[in-house]
């Protein structure tokens, strides 16, 4: 499962879910503001949400609860999951001050709701392993933003994947904030199960100039050979 498709953009998903080359997408709040999802409220990000749903079946699609109050997020947790059966609910690995009950949200979801989680906003190894003994589906390392602060996060990374594997843990890392294509390989390679890769990011993995040069090569020459043996 290496690319999700970060973005809420219905049509950067179905090009490049027609493709083959996503395994899900992901969202949050910052992504459907951006994309303009804003002024309708619940029921935009329900119909969004479902339409992205939809589009990707049966593969993943992240929405993230949008409170910190323990009830309210367990409310929209338990309502998101049931927008379509392929959602994964984002929850924050703690609060906006470094409040702690939202290891025991993850925990209760996982293993009360049978709601899968992405925990999300993390920056190093260790708090993804806590992410992951309370049993959260995906940890997510906001990669990127480790590297922004002089860390090198192919590091944390792969001393997470060790972890993951050597105490039988079931999360997947995704690793996110990718700034750079290069990213996506050195992640992967690193150990990371997943990377998130923003629309524009994804098309400069496909599209080389070399291979644009190539290709035109191959078509004038194409063209002259085809003209001549009209003659």
């Amino acid at each position: 499962m290496p690319i999700f498709l970060d973005t809420a953009d219905l049509n950067e998903i179905k090009r490049f879910h027609s493709m083959g080359v996503i395994r899900g997408v992901t969202t949050n709040p910052t992504i459907f503001l951006k994309q303009g999802i804003s002024g309708g409220g619940m029921k935009a990000l329900e119909n969004r949400s479902k339409e992205i749903g939809t589009l990707i079946a049966p593969l993943p699609l992240s929405v993230e609860v949008t409170t910190n109050d323990r009830n309210r997020a367990v409310e929209q947790a338990v309502t998101f999951a049931g927008w379509s059966e392929n959602i994964v609910v984002k929850v924050t690995v703690h609060g906006p001050e470094g409040e702690l009950e939202n290891l025991e949200l993850i925990h209760e979801l996982e293993s009360k709701h049978n709601i899968r989680v992405n925990v999300t906003a993390m920056m190093s190894a260790q708090q993804c392993l806590l992410a992951a003994l309370a049993g959260a589906t995906y940890v997510s390392i906001f990669a990127g933003r480790v590297n922004d602060m002089g860390y090198n996060a192919c590091v944390e990374i792969a001393k997470l994947r060790g972890l993951l594997d050597k105490l039988d843990l079931k999360s997947q890392i995704i690793a996110g904030s990718t700034r750079e294509t290069l990213n996506v390989i050195e992640w992967l390679e690193a150990g990371a199960h997943i990377v998130t890769v923003l629309p524009h990011l994804l098309e400069k993995m496909l599209v080389h100039p070399y291979t644009k040069e190539t290709v035109q090569m191959f078509l004038r020459d194409a063209e002259k050979a085809y003209s001549m043996l009209q003659e």
